[in-house]
């Protein structure tokens, strides 16, 4: 049976930028659908789902943090944003809102490429999780239940819908409870790159998940923030 190639969706309103994203990621084995602006993105999503999404933040009719948004309201595939932007803040905003990457123009094509290839791969790995052993793994306490061979999670019963990361961050702080797991060993253990001391990747993504588990932001339940040290899910049951 022949293997469908994943496809990737580009958001850029840059004709020039669009194409030549294009031309690189059929030269790697992928399907491309170009949108130019928003609305055009949005219409296809009904009817349609990539595997992992481009987006430019400038659009002409809605910038892409806003566009980001509304794809994560009902998808979880990976998103790579891009920038003309180098701020630290626009960053942190992008991987807050739901962004697994992101990317500063001018870029390397190649580099992106590698960051498409790596969230694709980081999917597929969530996906077989559960596939390497028959008996189910499951944390569960103070209502908060990740089960890694169905790959859901849930507070109280009801769902939360956690992007292939977002999971790995919880799973791995679950595996760990009772431990300080410090920001570097999570970004290595959950991205599998180095990682760098400025990097606010970690941060954005916990601010993020705590924001799914309906935690407040001075006082959170379940992820806790050691100053200065790392990140843990206390003990207890």
């Amino acid at each position: 049976m022949q293997i469908q190639p994943e496809r990737i969706l580009v958001v850029d309103d840059e004709k020039e930028i669009a194409d030549l994203i294009e031309i690189y990621l059929k030269n790697g084995g992928y399907k491309v659908t170009k949108c130019y602006n928003a609305k055009t993105a949005l219409q296809m999503l009904e009817t349609e789902t990539p595997d992992a999404a481009i987006l430019d933040v400038m659009l002409p009719d809605m910038d892409g943090f806003m566009l980001c948004a509304q794809i994560r309201e009902s998808h979880n595939f990976p998103i790579i944003m891009l920038t003309a932007k180098v701020e630290d803040a626009d960053k942190i905003t992008g991987l807050t809102i739901g962004a697994d990457d992101y990317l500063t123009k001018p870029f390397n094509p190649m580099e992106l490429l590698a960051r498409i290839k790596a969230q694709l791969r980081r999917v597929q790995n969530y996906s077989k999780m559960g596939e390497e052993t028959e008996q189910t793994e499951e944390y569960e306490f103070w209502g908060l239940a990740i089960n890694k061979t169905t790959h859901t999670c849930t507070l109280y019963g009801k769902d939360v819908p956690l992007t292939p990361i977002e999971f790995s961050i919880l799973w791995f702080l679950c595996q760990n409870r009772g431990k300080v797991v410090s920001s570097e060993t999570l970004f290595e253990n959950v991205w599998q790159e180095k990682y760098m001391d400025s990097n606010n990747t970690v941060m954005a993504h916990i601010a993020r998940l705590r924001e799914k588990l309906a935690e407040p932001p001075r006082n959170p339940k379940f992820i806790k923030t050691v100053w200065g040290v790392g990140y843990k899910i206390e003990n207890g049951t």
